[in-house]
């Protein structure tokens, strides 16, 4: 369907994973660097370890100001595609669950978790698209500034 398709990722995940496994170089990008369709604005934020490994990251939509935010927010249960009510709750109760499971630190926190989430809340997101739960609708800022504090809770300081 998109035969000059070309993947997109850190410039890390390029150099120690994807490259190994596509039909074409994938395209790093660096921190801050930006993607642009034509009609849309892609920034690319890396975010080190959060979720999940070195090489993660994020993309941030500057034209809608949507947070594409992978596992950031994630939470369980049937649960509605959007909401505009809080979701900090839901990640919370995903987050307790998953410490008391084979899911423990699933989700690290490090000394550079609080510094990457202010960095993204100071994009002030109108929309996060998660991946796993409902994207919410609101303010962005405020919803990052306390998922911080939800998982310096629950998580605990390194």
């Amino acid at each position: 369907m998109a035969p000059s398709a070309q993947a997109t990722c850190s410039v890390v995940g390029a150099l120690v994973s994807v490259n190994d496994f596509a039909n074409r170089p994938a395209r790093g990008m660096a921190d801050g660097e930006v993607l642009t369709t034509g009609k849309y604005r892609f920034r690319f934020c890396s975010t080190a370890h959060l979720p999940h490994g070195w090489d993660a990251g994020v993309l941030f939509e500057e034209v809608n100001r949507t947070l594409l935010c992978s596992d950031l927010f994630h939470h369980d249960g049937d649960v509605e595609p959007l909401t505009e009510s809080d979701i900090i709750e839901r990640v919370r109760k995903t987050l307790i669950e998953y410490q008391a499971s084979p899911f423990a630190n699933y989700m690290p926190y490090t000394p550079q978790t609080d510094q990457i989430l202010q960095r993204l809340a100071a994009l002030k997101p109108k929309t996060l698209a998660t991946m796993h739960g409902s994207s919410f609708v609101g303010d962005g800022e405020r919803a990052l500034l306390d998922l911080a504090l939800v998982m310096k809770e629950t998580l605990g300081s390194p």
